[in-house]
């Protein structure tokens, strides 16, 4: 694909969760499709018709094992956020129809414990995990997302 096909591609629609634990730390996971320092907090694809807070909901369940009920939805960005992927993984991810995604980021407050956070799911997205300060997260993020990162950490610092 050149950048001019990339370019006329549009963005995924999907959502981002901030899970923030008592202390202020930040969920983030380790990508199970890569052997590179890959971490980030848990997202995904909006369905058709499903509302934004509710597949940030569902995300978490699907990623993290969490439900809703162990956790207070705080705050969420105003806006939708975009984010390009870098042109060689075009075509490779989502069989090439979108060029990046536009996320709308949500801050959810865990009132669980450690042990109740699975990421062993019917489809797991991560190896690892663990509570991250909000100083430490920005610089643990692949580089083409970091832009993103900040922008959310900046929404929710207020109340992380």
């Amino acid at each position: 694909m050149t950048p001019e096909d990339i370019a006329k591609l549009p963005y995924r629609p999907c959502v981002g969760v901030m899970l923030a634990n008592a202390d202020g730390h930040v969920f983030v996971g380790q990508r199970i499709d890569t052997d590179a320092a890959a971490w980030q907090m848990p997202q995904g694809g909006v369905d058709p018709g499903e509302d934004p807070r509710a597949a940030a909901l569902r995300e978490l369940w699907e990623e993290t094992g969490v439900p809703a009920e162990l956790v207070t939805v705080e705050a969420e960005t105003p806006d939708w956020i975009p984010y390009d992927l870098p042109h060689d993984l075009v075509p490779r991810i989502w069989k090439g129809r979108f060029r990046g995604q536009e996320q709308k980021w949500f801050l959810l407050r865990y009132k669980g414990r450690d042990d109740q956070v699975n990421i062993d799911t019917d489809h797991p997205e991560f190896s690892e995990w663990r509570w991250l300060p909000p100083s430490e997260l920005v610089g643990q993020i692949v580089p083409f997302k970091r832009a993103v990162y900040q922008l959310v950490l900046n929404a929710f610092e207020d109340r992380l």
